[in-house]
C-alpha cells in the first residue's frame, strides 16, 4: 500500500484538537503530551468503537469539551519545565489513565528514536495499516525545517509514498495544533542530535 490516511476527528474547522485553546498556563505551553494521549483516546472512541476511552460522548465533542478532557488528562501526563521528554514517562502516565478509567485491552510500548530508520518506517506503516495512530515525540533536530516540532508530542495519522530525486520517500501525516502536516519521514527521523524521542506503539487485545 502506497498511501493510507486514517479517518480522524474534527472540532469545528480544527483538524483534531488544538493546544492553543487552553487558558491554563501549563497546558497552553507544555500540554502536548497530555493532549496527544487525549487525541489517541478520542480516536479510539470514535473510530475503534471504544467509547469507554473518553469521559464524554463522542458526538458531544466540542472545543469546550476538548479543553475539559485535556484538563482531566493533565494529572496523568503533567506538563513540567523539561516537558515529557522520554517515552517511559509518557507510557507511565498513559497507563495510569487507562487504569483509572478501567480501560482494558490497550497496551503501549516505546520505540526509541535511536532505532534505524528502516525499522521505524516499517513500524509506522504497520501501525497505520492496523488502523492505529502513532504518538511521536520529537526532541531536537538539526534541520530548521522541522523546528516547529522540536520538544513536541503529536500523533501520526497517515502516510504516503511520494516521488523524490532518485526514487521515492515515505511522508508521514502529523496532526497537531488543529492542522495536518506532511513530513518527509526519513529526514524527520534522522535528527542528527544526541537527544532523541521516538514512537509509541499502541496495541489492542479484544
Amino acid at each position: 500500500m502506497n498511501r493510507n490516511e486514517l479517518p480522524y476527528f474534527s472540532i469545528g474547522r480544527s483538524y483534531g484538537g488544538n493546544q492553543n485553546w487552553f487558558p491554563d498556563f501549563w497546558m497552553h505551553i507544555g500540554g502536548c503530551g497530555a493532549l496527544t494521549m487525549c487525541d489517541l483516546m478520542i480516536y479510539m472512541a470514535t473510530h475503534r468503537a471504544r467509547p469507554e476511552c473518553i469521559p464524554l460522548r463522542a458526538d458531544e465533542l466540542t472545543r469546550r469539551e476538548y479543553v475539559r478532557f485535556g484538563m482531566q488528562m493533565k494529572p496523568y501526563l503533567r506538563p513540567r519545565n523539561t516537558g515529557i521528554k522520554d517515552l517511559e514517562t509518557f507510557i507511565g502516565g498513559a497507563e495510569d489513565y487507562l487504569r483509572a478509567m478501567k480501560i482494558s485491552g490497550i497496551t503501549l510500548e516505546g520505540f526509541s528514536g535511536e532505532q534505524p530508520y528502516e525499522t521505524a518506517e516499517q513500524v509506522l506503516k504497520q501501525q497505520i495499516d492496523a488502523g492505529l495512530p502513532v504518538p511521536m515525540l520529537m526532541l531536537k533536530h538539526r534541520d530548521p525545517e522541522f523546528s516547529f516540532f522540536e520538544w513536541h508530542w503529536f500523533l501520526i495519522v497517515g502516510y504516503e509514498y511520494r516521488k523524490v530525486p532518485g526514487g521515492q520517500a515515505l511522508y508521514a501525516k502529523a496532526a497537531t495544533y488543529g492542522k495536518a502536516h506532511w513530513l518527509r519521514f526519513d529526514r524527520f527521523w534522522d535528527t542528527g542530535e544526541e537527544e532523541r524521542g521516538g514512537l509509541i506503539i499502541a496495541r489492542e487485545d479484544r
